[in-house]
């Protein structure tokens, strides 16, 4: 009679994890080391030398309102729209770096809006806003 073999259950084969391991251990610190490594962009700031604050400038707003009826005030006194762009350009040769602001009222024309913001850009106003006034 043959003799059977038994193989004993240790003897089946395996796979050896050691070199996987190893490989996962040397890419997560390959990973760590590139990300800490990474310039992140962003502003470069350069700060005044200097404690001392910065002049202030005077920034004159130029406001012009315009009624529901249709008028426009300028300084206390009411103008025609085609006075609008020869006082924007007054008040901003004495401050060049003024910014203009038209008030409207919510029942003024749109279009007598519109006209006073192109006499104010026309004049060379740097900046044209929109209030509403109340």
């Amino acid at each position: 009679m043959k003799a059977k073999r038994h193989r004993a259950k240790g003897d089946e084969a395996e796979v050896d994890m050691t070199p996987m391991l190893d490989i996962v251990f040397i890419m997560l610190i390959f990973f760590i080391v590139t990300a800490t490594f990474v310039k992140e962009s962003g502003l470069d700031v350069t700060r005044p030398d200097s404690d001392e604050p910065p002049p202030q400038t005077e920034t004159v707003t130029i406001l012009i309102s315009i009624t529901d009826e249709g008028g426009i005030w300028m300084e206390g006194r009411e103008v025609d729209i085609r006075a609008v762009r020869a006082n924007v350009e007054r008040l901003i040769a004495e401050n060049p770096d003024s910014n203009v602001v038209v008030q409207a009222d919510p029942r003024s024309e749109s279009n007598l809006l519109v006209g006073v913001m192109d006499q104010a850009r026309l004049a060379g106003a740097a900046g044209v806003s929109i209030a509403e006034l109340n």
